[in-house]
């Protein structure tokens, strides 16, 4: 279990990492003019490391309280914040290549 929350925990810190050149860059979403969705691609970006630091914290807390699983889960749980930021990138494209 320790083996899987510290890599877990690695790999959310390399994660953090990339998010920082993608934080830079999202500004550029300004670039055409300051829209509703330059706003929501801006603060989905930026709130990125809320989850995975939270999950972290959560998941050594259940560690600490010898509650293996919880951890595990909880620790699991810092890579949904990647996927759904790759969900809302992909959904706001289709929308907006839709038109609505």
């Amino acid at each position: 279990m320790l083996i899987w929350l510290l890599a877990s925990q690695l790999l959310a810190v390399a994660s953090l990492l990339f998010w920082l050149v993608a934080a830079g860059l999202s500004v550029m979403a300004f670039d055409s003019g300051v829209t509703q969705e330059a706003w929501n691609f801006v603060i989905a970006v930026w709130a990125y490391p809320i989850w995975p630091i939270g999950f972290a914290i959560a998941s050594w807390i259940a560690y600490a309280r010898k509650r293996d699983k919880l951890a595990a889960i909880l620790t699991s749980l810092t890579f949904l914040a990647v996927l759904l930021l790759i969900i809302f990138i992909v959904l706001s494209n289709f929308f907006l290549s839709v038109g609505l």
